[in-house]
């Protein structure tokens, strides 16, 4: 076989990846498909509502970052607008960089303001003064 038949036959790793890839797409559809059945067309974060002419920029968000784990319940999915899961992604990327897990848990733990903190002694104030 000379180099111009390896050229238009496809290698070994060729047909994989492009197999992998063909699978990839094909179970994105699925749960896509599946999560648009169950959840309302409204972004989970900043409540954008979308229709069939803007459909394409709502994404499947997956909870655990797992985009094998699709149960079909849905339990892992949400469904996010294009730029609120970008923000997702890179809220995550960031405290990945900052050595946490970069899951709900996480952000949770990083607020430290609270905004109602005096709140029971002003009240516990104003009684003992009346």
């Amino acid at each position: 076989m000379n180099n111009r038949d390896k050229e238009k036959t496809p290698g070994r790793l060729d047909r994989v990846v492009a197999e992998a890839q063909r699978d990839r797409l094909r179970r994105e559809q699925d749960y896509r498909a599946r999560a648009l059945k169950l959840y309302p067309w409204i972004c989970g974060r900043c409540g954008r509502e979308f229709s069939r002419a803007n459909l394409s920029e709502l994404t499947v968000h997956h909870r655990d970052h797992d985009h094998d784990h699709n149960p079909l319940d849905g339990s892992n999915w949400e469904l996010l607008c294009v730029y609120c899961h970008d923000n997702e992604h890179q809220r995550r990327e960031e405290a990945l960089a900052r050595g946490g897990g970069g899951d709900a848990a996480d952000r949770a733990s990083t607020a430290t303001h609270n905004p109602f903190a005096s709140l029971q002694g002003l009240l516990g104030k104003k009684d003992s003064e009346s």
